[in-house]
């Protein structure tokens, strides 16, 4: 039977409404592929928690967390994702790649125009559709 690992990810707006994208690094799994920054969540967290932990340690800063956007499962090879994503400010610093390839500041309507990862395929598409 498949893990199934719970996920936060963070749908970072600007002042000009661009949203932050990552794109994953040749050393992790999916390499390549763009997905909003993120990660695990931890025993006892709440997905809020787990989000501000996150990004200060992928992106070095500090993100005030707004409504979920989306809850999605998606079932890759050798596990299942239960991502949960949630709009977010950054409140302090700028971020940083630390463990991704590359950041970018895209425009909404350019959203489709990446590669995306699977699990977080749901969440572009409902950010198109509802133009948050």
């Amino acid at each position: 039977m498949k893990k199934a690992v719970r996920v936060v990810g963070a749908v970072i707006y600007n002042e000009q409404h661009e949203i932050l994208c990552a794109l994953r690094s040749p050393k992790m799994s999916l390499p390549h592929v763009w997905e909003f920054p993120g990660g695990k969540m931890e025993e006892g967290e709440t997905p809020e928690e787990a989000l501000v932990r996150e990004i200060h340690e992928e992106l070095g800063c500090t993100i005030q967390v707004h409504e979920k956007i989306e809850e999605t499962y998606h079932e890759y090879p050798s596990v299942i994702v239960h991502l949960l994503t949630y709009k977010a400010k950054i409140v302090e610093g700028n971020p940083q790649a630390k463990e991704h390839a590359e950041l970018e500041w895209v425009p909404l309507q350019e959203l489709h125009s990446l590669e995306w990862a699977p699990a977080d395929i749901p969440t572009v598409k409902a950010l198109l559709a509802n133009k948050l």
